[in-house]
């Protein structure tokens, strides 16, 4: 049944007004000189507004028709435009037609590496203060200075009221002006005189305006003892501020992943794809890159595992997962068979709800101490059918890395089928080839065969009685040790005999 180009209509496929009924107004149209403009079409019904982006109007043909060809091409075309998006309704539609639910996804991981999970309920917190020194560690900034200045502070007031209790209890107050009383240290009048000897002592200062007598035998204990703690604190405190002032934390700052990830052809297989760069000219030895796939499933028994983690390859098998990070390198992950993504089709990845998330790991080269760089990438986040634009030129005597296109993509041709479909047509592709060359080898073997059958008797008879070398003859099958003769021979005769039969 041939189809009519008068079932078309002329106007285009972008959204239209709505056409008005009987007793209705007329819509008022805009005039044909007016600069294209986003249409909104406010709908009762819908309740929401609606905004599209309009191509400019065509000039009307000499019929006011379109042929069937031109709308094929229109609807095409309109395919082919970005997502339209719908205001007010909480969804969004995609180049392929459907809706789906516009809403901010909870990351897992947050693009500057910090996971996004907190702990509650937690009853056992005694477990912090079994490891003391990772726990001071881990506290931020104002914290960690709290209890530096309270760690101080505490102990110099302490072993300063014990030492205004020694004086106080041995009646060295009260004999103050008496020059023939040896006190238990000399100098001290009171609780603010006794607090600055114990900072004397434990910070070793020693103005020597005060000092310990040898008539206390309980200050000499003392002494030791408040000498004793105080280098314990010192070592625990300083230790503390020295880690935490070299953790590698703001080393992965400089550590930078790309904005988007992009799904695209390479080598005639479809691979996942992110770029991963250095700001610093110091190096990361040992650099390793992983990468894990965050998505909630449901298992075969009915549990369901809520952000489940599945192993990403990035080359583990071949090493590639070992970075030589002084240049950007783009990381692929082959989606073959063992890919999360093998069933994964463009129009399916539009529906999907995931987060991969990958991770950098190495040594700092200037402090040896091991750092992690982490990132994430939603479903939207990643592009089908781009590629990263190159970055490295070649300069005079280096190379020349531009930082301004890290995060650049390019569209490229890309199929919108999943890698399984790719390699089920690549395999019929293969098979047809095959069995269509064999099928050809074939004939001409047996028609060969059939001609060295024919001639061997002849030949073997003369090349023994010429001295040369025999042939042997396995399954009616004629082998002979000069294969250039034979072959020419052979060529030419199922040439001619082909050409008779022909």
């Amino acid at each position: 049944m041939a189809l009519d180009n008068t079932a078309f209509s002329s106007c285009p496929e972008s959204l239209s007004l709505p056409v008005p009924e009987k007793g209705e107004e007329p819509v008022e149209e805009a005039p044909k000189d007016a600069p294209p403009t986003d249409v909104q079409n406010a709908s009762e019904e819908l309740g929401h507004v609606v905004t599209t982006d309009t191509a400019p109007p065509t000039e009307p043909s000499s019929n006011n028709k379109m042929t069937f060809q031109a709308k094929m091409a229109a609807r095409e075309a309109q395919a082919n435009q970005p997502q339209k998006k719908v205001q007010g309704s909480g969804q969004e539609w995609s180049k392929f037609g459907w809706a789906r639910n516009k809403r901010k996804r909870q990351r897992y991981v947050e693009k500057n590496g910090r996971c996004n999970v907190q702990h509650g309920n937690m009853r056992e917190t005694y477990r912090y203060l079994t490891d003391i020194f990772t726990t001071l560690v881990d506290l931020n900034w104002r914290c960690s200075l709290f209890v530096f200045v309270m760690a101080y502070a505490v102990t110099w007031l302490f072993f300063g009221a014990i030492w205004y209790l020694i004086a106080y209890c041995r009646g060295d107050l009260d004999h103050l002006e008496d020059a023939a009383w040896t006190p238990c240290v000399n100098n001290v009048n009171g609780f603010i005189s006794a607090f600055l000897f114990s900072i004397e002592t434990e910070t070793t200062i020693g103005y020597g305006y005060r000092v310990i007598t040898d008539q206390c035998p309980v200050g000499t204990m003392l002494l030791l003892l408040q000498a004793i703690l105080g280098s314990m604190v010192n070592a625990f405190m300083v230790g503390c501020m020295f880690v935490k002032i070299s953790q590698p934390n703001k080393r992965a700052e400089t550590l930078v992943f790309s904005r988007n990830a992009v799904i695209s052809l390479r080598d005639d297989k479809l691979c996942l794809m992110f770029r991963v760069g250095d700001l610093r000219s110091s190096h990361i030895v040992g650099a390793n890159m992983r990468a894990k796939l965050i998505k909630s499933k449901q298992t075969q028994e009915g549990e369901f595992i809520p952000l489940d983690q599945t192993d990403i390859s990035v080359g583990f098998e071949t090493g590639d997962d070992r970075l030589f990070l002084v240049s950007p390198l783009v990381i692929s992950h082959e989606i073959d068979v063992r890919s999360p993504f093998w069933d994964m089709s463009h129009a399916q990845l539009e529906k999907e709800d995931f987060e991969v998330v990958v991770i950098l790991e190495g040594m700092v080269e200037a402090t040896g101490m091991t750092c992690q760089a982490r990132s994430s990438y939603l479903a939207e986040e990643l592009l089908w059918g781009h590629r990263f634009s190159p970055m490295m030129t070649l300069a005079e005597g280096f190379f020349d890395v531009d930082y301004g296109a890290f995060h650049h993509t390019f569209e490229v041709d890309t199929p919108s089928c999943s890698a399984r479909e790719l390699a089920l047509v690549a395999a019929r592709l293969d098979a047809h080839l095959y069995w269509s060359i064999s099928s050809r080898l074939d004939e001409e073997k047996w028609e060969d065969l059939n001609l060295t059958e024919q001639t061997g008797k002849s030949t073997d008879s003369e090349s023994i009685r010429e001295g040369e070398r025999p042939t042997f003859t396995v399954g009616g099958v004629t082998n002979t040790l000069d294969q250039s003769v034979v072959g020419e021979q052979n060529g030419s005769v199922a040439t001619d005999q082909s050409e008779s039969e022909a």
